[in-house]
């Protein structure tokens, strides 16, 4: 027979069972509205039997507003330490079934000593986040914590890579601590973001809007860039985090990740027959990338916002390496606000994680128009100058065709510091286009001819084999080689290597005043 303690104590083994696990009702709740629980999601996550849980027994202080009668271990948030791929990564998931998830002061103090011990340890920090917000009952208590985890965020930013992912509701200042982290993963239709929600909209403004077109997902992947990645469900988030992290270091001391890789035969073919005979004919930049990096392993950031220009991680050789390409299929591939910051925030990750930078080139110029100038095309716009001018870590650029006015010297010119240029002879490097050129320079000598059409085109001929071509600025060493398509993925894999043991410096300062 059992003893008096004996029996107590299975009792609180079940009690906590329950608590730790939100209670039947309210994981049957979760599972209903088609999310998993803050526990399945890290399972899923983390290495199999690699997770190891940190303030697993933690309850609120509060007394006030009948939380003196609710207490449930863990406080609404599982944090700990484990595994993925073999290499240390730190977590917290928060739990919707106690109390929404909604943040209070041991709450946000678990979090807290996460974040501490992965900046201490210099491994990635991941957050999944599913919360209704701060603990009203808490009052100020729970802002303070927001603040907490904001400060702790920034600290960490540039040190290691921080990783959010919004996997239901996350309202009101809670969203402050994902926008300050390097990448955010959303998931269709049961996650969303917003600093207000419908109702305080449609009462502020009288729009009538739900919180998915608000906030959700689709909104923001495809109209305000706040999140990186939208995935169709929690599963394929999760695997998301796997793919995203196996492409990035432990730490800003730590070197990009390698795969084993055995030399063969580098040519490429196919990419002799990518770019159109007709220069305005569009392509897909991709399967320019494709042709060039290892086989599938191209995993793209931002894939729905800002179209014109492609960002993402690929592996070269076997290495890690960021990818930036204009992309002529979308608005030919100009740069506007959008592009710029989208591509600008990409480059100063790279460069934050010595990271290498491969930039593919075809871009006739800055988006024109009264609301890109109003909107701030020239700050914008030079957010990304600067982020070029900025990086330190091996940089390689491949012209494949456009390279016009300004915008030839801000996707990474050699001017601004880049290592190595390429460029292919179908490569056009000028000032604007020749037709565009021809129109100003020749204006009167058109006007005046008896036909104006023939001495337009003849005008056009003469600057397009004057200018239109990379041998002028081969000529002045701005491009390194002009090499044919076919030979591009051998030139990179051999640059690369050649760039491995870079070291620069920039001036000592504190830190530079980037144009935001």
């Amino acid at each position: 027979m059992p003893t008096r303690s004996q029996k107590f104590a299975e009792l609180d083994r079940k009690n906590a069972e329950a608590l730790l696990g939100g209670g039947e009702k309210r994981i049957a709740a979760q599972h209903k509205k088609g999310k998993l629980t803050a526990r399945e999601r890290i399972q899923l996550l983390m290495d199999e039997d690699s997770f190891e849980e940190i303030g697993k027994f933690v309850m609120h202080r509060s007394r006030d507003f009948g939380l003196d009668k609710e207490h449930y271990l863990g406080d609404g948030v599982v944090t700990g330490y484990g595994t993925i791929g073999g290499r240390m990564v730190y977590v917290f998931a928060q739990d919707f079934t106690v109390f929404g998830g909604a943040l209070s002061e041991t709450h946000a103090e678990k979090i807290c000593k996460i974040m501490d011990l992965a900046l201490q340890n210099g491994a990635p920090l991941i957050g999944l986040n599913d919360s209704g917000g701060a603990r009203i009952q808490e009052g100020v208590v729970s802002l303070a914590g927001y603040a907490d985890i904001f400060y702790r965020n920034t600290r960490a930013s540039g040190v290691i890579p921080q990783l959010s992912a919004i996997m239901g509701p996350c309202a009101g200042g809670a969203v402050y601590s994902p926008a300050i982290t390097d990448f955010i993963l959303m998931v269709e239709h049961t996650s969303y973001m917003f600093v207000t929600g419908p109702n305080v909209v449609k009462t502020v403004t009288h729009e009538e809007v739900t919180a998915e077109e608000l906030g959700g997902a689709s909104t923001h992947s495809t109209k305000s860039g706040v999140a990186h990645i939208a995935s169709a469900n929690e599963v394929a988030c999760i695997q998301d985090i796997k793919s995203l992290l196996s492409f990035l270091p432990q730490n800003c001391e730590d070197e990009v990740p390698r795969l084993p890789y055995e030399a063969a035969e580098e040519s490429r073919p196919g990419l002799n027959d990518i770019i159109p005979a007709n220069p305005n004919q569009p392509y897909d930049i991709r399967e320019v990338i494709d042709g060039v990096i290892d086989e599938n392993s191209f995993f793209e950031i931002h894939k729905n916002f800002a179209g014109n220009i492609v960002v993402g991680f690929a592996r070269l050789a076997g290495r890690s390496i960021g990818i930036v390409a204009n992309q002529p299929a979308v608005l030919a591939g100009v740069l506007d606000i959008d592009a710029s910051t989208k591509a600008a925030r990409f480059v100063r990750f790279c460069d934050c994680f010595n990271i290498p930078l491969l930039v593919f080139e075809d871009v006739p110029g800055f988006l024109p128009g009264t609301d890109q100038e109003w909107n701030g095309i020239i700050t914008n716009g030079a957010k990304l100058l600067y982020a070029f001018c900025e990086a330190t870590v091996p940089r390689v650029t491949v012209i494949t065709r456009k390279a016009y006015g300004g915008a030839y010297d801000v996707m990474n010119s050699k001017h601004i510091g880049a290592d190595m240029n390429y460029a292919w002879p179908s490569a056009e490097i000028a000032v604007m286009g020749a037709k565009g050129a021809a129109e100003i320079i020749f204006k009167r000598e058109i006007a005046e001819a008896e036909n104006p059409t023939e001495k337009l085109q003849e005008k056009v001929d003469d600057y397009t084999g004057k200018f239109a071509n990379p041998y002028r600025a081969a000529f002045r060493g701005y491009v390194d080689e002009v090499i044919k398509p076919h030979e591009t993925r051998r030139k990179l894999i051999r640059a690369f290597g050649m760039l491995e043991n870079k070291v620069a410096t920039l001036p000592r300062k504190k830190h530079g005043n980037i144009p935001l």
